[in-house]
């Protein structure tokens, strides 16, 4: 993981940095920089992992949620002799309109 955050950061570079960094703090304050740093990222460590706590959470919750059982088949209680006769959808219906007087 280090070798990939140092990656385009040859050893001069490395070397002026803190150099820099240095004579800009002072060498008491650096150590309490590097500190407060440390804390941040344990923070942030902390903070991401209790967000992917909450994930897992809700994830199990919802798989443990149980299933709704599913209903019988709703069968047909009518008799046959009640059902109109089957027409086929290409057939002609030929009755002769209801002509009353």
């Amino acid at each position: 993981m280090l070798s990939s955050t140092l990656l385009f950061l040859s050893a001069p570079d490395i070397t002026v940095i803190l150099i820099v960094a240095l004579v800009l703090f002072g060498g008491k304050k650096l150590p309490e920089l590097a500190r407060g740093l440390g804390q941040g990222i344990r923070e942030f460590k902390d903070a991401t992992d209790g967000v992917k706590n909450d994930i897992n959470n809700q994830a199990n919750k919802e798989a443990e949620k149980p299933v709704a059982p599913v209903p019988p088949p709703v069968t047909n209680t009518t008799p046959t002799s009640d059902l109109p006769a089957y027409t086929p959808v290409n057939e002609v219906h030929t009755t002769p309109p209801n002509t009353q007087p």
